[in-house]
C-alpha cells in the first residue's frame, strides 16, 4: 500500500491577496447584486416613458372608472382676503352647507363676521394650521376623507384660483376628494400670477403626495446655508397667510 504523498509546504504557496480599499471584489456569477448590464439598462430606459404616458392616460381617463362625484358637501375657503370668506358665507348660508376657513381671519373677526352672514358657530370651523396654499390642502385633506367628504366647492380669488385648483386637485384628489372653483372677483386688485409659480407649487403638490413632506422647506433648511449669507436656515412661517394669500 503506497505511502502518503510528499507533503506542500504551504509557506511556499502565493498569499491570497486581498481586495484594497479602493478595488472592488469581483461578483461571481450568478449573484445576488449584479449590475444591469448596458443593454439591460437600454431595455429599462425604454420603459419608463411609455409607463409616465399609460399613468397620464390613467388619470385622464378616471371620470370614466372612477363613480361620479356627489354634489359638494361642504365649502372650503383658503384665507388671505376678507372678500373670499364674505363670499363663502354668502354660499353656505343659501345652500345651508358647513364652512372650513383654512388659515382666514383671526378669531375674534371671522366669528362676529360669520354670526353676522347668519351662520350659526356650529356651521363653521377654522382652521389655522396652514401658512400657504399647499398647506391650505395638506392640513386638511386627511381630515375631510375621514369625515367621508368627497367634494367640496373651493372658494378663492379669481387671480389666485389656477394656482388653488392645481394645488387642490394634486392633494385633494389624491384623497378622493373633488373641487367645484367658486371665484371671487378682486376687480383692479388682481394680480395674475406667473406660470412659473403655479406650476412651481402643483410641482411641491405631486411630491408631498409621492412623499408626504413639503420638499421646499426640507431643501431650505439643508442648503440655505449654501445660499443664504447669513447662513440662517428657512422654516415655514408660524402664523397665517399673508394678505396676498400666497
Amino acid at each position: 500500500m503506497a505511502g502518503p504523498g510528499p507533503r506542500r509546504d504551504r509557506s511556499a504557496l502565493p498569499a491570497r491577496r486581498s481586495p484594497g480599499p479602493g478595488r472592488r471584489r469581483r461578483l461571481r456569477p450568478g449573484g445576488s447584486n449584479r449590475r444591469l448590464d448596458p443593454g439591460s439598462r437600454r431595455r429599462l430606459g425604454r420603459w419608463w416613458p411609455l409607463a409616465l404616458v399609460a399613468a397620464g392616460l390613467l388619470w385622464l381617463s378616471r371620470g370614466l372608472w372612477l363613480p361620479p362625484l356627489p354634489p359638494p358637501q361642504l365649502i372650503l375657503v383658503l384665507g388671505g382676503d376678507v372678500a373670499r370668506e364674505q363670499e363663502a358665507a354668502r354660499l353656505a348660508r343659501r345652500l345651508g352647507l358647513p364652512l372650513l376657513v383654512s388659515g382666514g381671519s383671526n378669531p375674534e373677526y371671522a366669528t362676529w363676521e360669520f354670526r353676522r352672514e347668519g351662520l350659526h358657530p356650529g356651521q363653521v370651523l377654522l382652521d389655522y394650521r396652514a401658512h400657504d396654499t399647499l398647506s391650505n390642502f395638506t392640513s386638511v385633506a386627511d381630515d375631510l376623507k375621514r369625515s367621508k367628504v368627497r367634494s367640496v366647492y373651493l372658494v378663492t380669488s379669481s387671480d389666485h384660483m389656477p394656482r388653488a385648483l392645481l394645488v387642490g386637485r394634486i392633494v385633494a384628489g389624491s384623497r378622493g376628494i373633488g373641487l367645484t372653483p367658486v371665484e371671487v372677483p378682486c376687480g383692479q386688485r388682481c394680480t395674475p400670477e406667473r406660470k412659473g409659480k403655479v406650476w412651481g407649487d402643483g410641482l411641491r403638490a405631486a411630491l408631498w403626495v409621492l412623499s408626504g413632506r413639503d420638499l421646499r422647506f426640507w431643501a431650505a433648511g439643508r442648503f440655505a446655508p449654501l445660499l443664504d449669507g447669513a447662513g440662517r436656515p428657512v422654516h415655514p412661517p408660524s402664523g397665517g397667510l399673508d394678505p396676498a394669500g400666497h
